[in-house]
């Protein structure tokens, strides 16, 4: 793991639920963990902490150039191949999307395909697979 690597928290309901989304659907592993209390995801390399909860957090929607996107939410950027292998997992466990895939600022160097998904317990995920990820923080 990296020693930069993000930290996030988040109320996961049920935890053996929240796993097999994660784990089996996503492809993600599990870390450490307090049993029935929370769980740490690995995240492709990102610390995610599942906290069995009751509760769920708020959304709403926020415009921007594809529309209107769900906030708060996280995610990942994934090579294009790790990306449509991701989406082939996803449509074989018979998920739906929130936001189906969409191609984003089509021909210019910023091109990128995202897709929304929502976790078992309603978190919000943004996958992305970036043309030119080296573009991301110039």
């Amino acid at each position: 793991m990296k020693s930069n690597c993000l930290h996030l928290a988040i109320p996961a309901g049920d935890l053996e639920k929240a796993k097999i989304f994660y784990c089996e659907v996503l492809g993600c592993k599990t870390g450490n963990s307090e049993e029935g209390r929370w769980v740490d995801i690995d995240f492709w390399g990102n610390e995610l902490t599942l906290h069995q909860s009751e509760e769920q957090l708020p959304n709403v929607r926020h415009k921007v150039d594809m529309g209107e996107v769900a906030v708060p939410h996280f995610g990942i950027h994934l090579p294009d191949d790790e990306f449509q292998a991701l989406k082939r997992r996803i449509e074989a466990a018979g998920l739906e999307y929130l936001d189906k895939p969409y191609r984003r600022f089509v021909g210019n160097e910023y091109e990128q395909e995202t897709f929304f998904i929502e976790d078992p317990n309603g978190n919000i995920l943004e996958m992305k697979s970036m043309v030119n990820p080296e573009l991301m923080f110039r």
